[in-house]
């Protein structure tokens, strides 16, 4: 019994995650999990030099040990990990006293180019941003150092987090272990780089950001009372910072003539699809009267609300 270690309970049933068909797509590639199991060498285990045809990511979450990369070899203990590309040849050997613990991954990788969606027609949409992680991380996986290191960004709760998904049956659990896999190949990456890398993040123009949720809360409130304090307060800018990026984003139009363009399209939805009176209609749209929508609808269009209605209405 290994008690306080977490990952015990991957030992109830160790071909869970096995048994799932998991293609996670990302970027331009196909990762194919062949396998994703906790295995256990008692002391004294030794595993001969073999060679696998995929990937493999050894984690150690307990235990010691050694491993031969090729002919170089290296100490294991608890917190590291290492990497086995296709056709690297490796030995493994538990410390002959202590037992030793590891979580094993098993990809393949398949690059499915950016002709993949001329050759099958039914690839999903691909952010770019996701792309070009994708790739970097790829072309990085295929040139990582062959030598353990600590896995520092803690990629190993994540094999726990993928079998507790598949045991606890809860909503998305097919999505949380996808995206375990993908953190698992990002972590491992970081963790053998040694200066973090600066990189630009997708950014808003902010200033049409804002102007486009300004009038988000424009059209929303149009109907009641609603004033420029309001919208600035809710976008967390100061009412001229707001004058100023409505009169930049809207074609030089002030917040009033804005609310009132709102206002008056909803107007002419209203003509057009009821039969409601126009008093009515005035006071449902955040004018105070018919009256002075009548003002303020010929003044805009040339006409008054009830030729409007005439002339769009099919009878």
């Amino acid at each position: 019994m290994m008690n306080g270690f977490p990952y015990e309970v991957m030992l109830d049933k160790q071909d869970a995650l096995e048994r799932l068909d998991l293609r996670v797509y990302w970027g331009n590639y196909e990762i194919r999990v062949l396998r994703c199991h906790l295995t256990s060498f008692p002391p004294g285990k030794v595993v001969s030099f073999h060679k696998h045809a995929e990937f493999e990511f050894h984690f150690i979450p307990r235990g010691k040990g050694m491993v031969i990369l090729i002919d170089e070899p290296y100490h294991l203990r608890e917190g590291m990990f290492y990497l086995t590309g296709p056709n690297v040849v490796h030995y493994q050997e538990a410390d002959p006293v202590e037992s030793m613990e590891e979580l094993c991954l098993h990809i393949d990788i398949i690059d499915l180019g950016a002709t993949e969606e001329e050759q099958e027609g039914h690839r999903p949409y691909a952010d770019p941003w996701e792309i070009a992680e994708a790739q970097d991380c790829i072309e990085k996986l295929k040139s990582l150092p062959l030598k353990p290191t600590m896995d520092v960004h803690r990629a190993m709760p994540c094999f726990l987090e993928a079998y507790q998904a598949s045991q606890q049956k809860y909503i998305g659990l097919y999505t949380t272990i996808k995206q375990t896999i993908v953190q698992i190949l990002l972590r491992a990456v970081r963790s053998y780089e040694s200066n973090p890398m600066e990189t630009d993040l997708p950014s808003r123009d902010m200033k049409a950001y804002r102007y486009q949720l300004a009038l988000e809360y424009i059209h929303a409130n149009s109907s009641s009372e609603v004033v420029l304090d309001d919208v600035a307060d809710k976008l967390r800018i100061s009412s001229r910072q707001l004058q100023r990026i409505l009169k930049e984003q809207g074609e030089g139009r002030s917040f009033s003539e804005i609310l009132e363009d709102v206002r008056l399209e909803a107007v002419c939805r209203r003509l057009v699809e009821t039969k409601w009176p126009i008093d009515k209609i005035a006071i449902q749209e955040g004018f105070s009267n018919g009256s002075y929508l009548h003002t303020v609808f010929r003044k805009r269009y040339g006409f008054t609300p009830s030729e409007y209605r005439r002339t769009n209405v099919k009878s």
